[in-house]
């Protein structure tokens, strides 16, 4: 259930989201807040968000762990699920935390969700409404969105669970999705916020190119201009879910975004 310190979310088909939120410490009044979300198949509770949203709490920013509808104790479909519908999500969420009196935002994703946050920030970019993001971090974030699940879904019918998680079974509104977006290069190249990508070398399912990849797109759409270009950093030997890693991502993480959001 979402803490009785953060309003109720609803998405735009009447789902709540559930919301794992932590007060910063100081007891400021509407500090800034940072917004984590997981990965496709994961849930707010993964570690590595745990520890993030603890640090970033200790540095005076508010957090809300979200898990996207469909996902942990979110209401809605798993086979109902994909990077579109969880932008959608997030932007409800920042609806909602506006209207409670929060004004600067910052988002970190990872895996699926580090593509959720290059979207709503090139979506900001483009003109969409709402409350904009003042900082972006992408954690061992998807780029190739369509190649990934081709990789990994390929071979598997749908409602055959994906990574044998019999919860999530991969689902034509992902498939179809996944291809229609294929790899983020024009939404990459639209972010204009601060961005930082993270990502371990030995990531074993979305590969460290993906956020090289990433930054080559911005680059080659923004020479020249006053846009504050992203920053990678390679955990070098780390996997996907900074297993053995996690205290050194959010040496990096935490105080790039408590700064950011300053």
């Amino acid at each position: 259930m979402s803490d009785a310190a953060f309003p109720l979310v609803r998405n735009r088909a009447g789902e709540r989201l559930d919301v794992a939120f932590v007060a910063a410490a100081g007891g400021a009044a509407r500090p800034p807040l940072a917004i984590l979300g997981h990965g496709v198949t994961s849930a707010h509770d993964r570690p590595y968000l745990v520890a993030l949203g603890a640090a970033l709490a200790a540095l005076g920013v508010d957090v809300a762990r979200v898990s996207f509808a469909g996902n942990g104790a979110s209401e809605g479909r798993f086979d109902q699920c994909c990077p579109t519908k969880e932008v959608a999500d997030l932007g409800a969420l920042l609806d909602a935390a506006w209207t409670a009196g929060w004004r600067r935002f910052g988002y970190a994703g990872h895996s699926m969700g580090g593509a959720v946050g290059v979207l709503r920030a090139a979506g900001e970019a483009a003109g969409g409404g709402g409350p904009r993001l003042a900082a972006l971090v992408s954690l061992a974030g998807m780029f190739h969105v369509a190649p990934f699940f081709a990789r990994v879904c390929g071979t598997l019918r749908h409602g055959e669970p994906i990574g044998g998680r019999v919860a999530c079974p991969w689902n034509r509104a992902l498939d179809e999705d996944a291809r229609r977006l294929g790899s983020l290069h024009a939404a990459a190249a639209a972010v204009r916020c601060p961005w930082l990508l993270v990502h371990g070398t030995m990531d074993e399912l979305v590969p460290l190119a993906d956020s090289f990849d990433a930054r080559a797109a911005w680059r080659a759409a923004n020479a020249g201009t006053p846009a504050p270009e992203p920053e990678l950093v390679a955990l070098s030997g780390v996997d996907h879910r900074f297993t053995g890693a996690i205290e050194g991502m959010v040496r990096v993480v935490a105080p790039w975004l408590a700064e950011r959001l300053a």
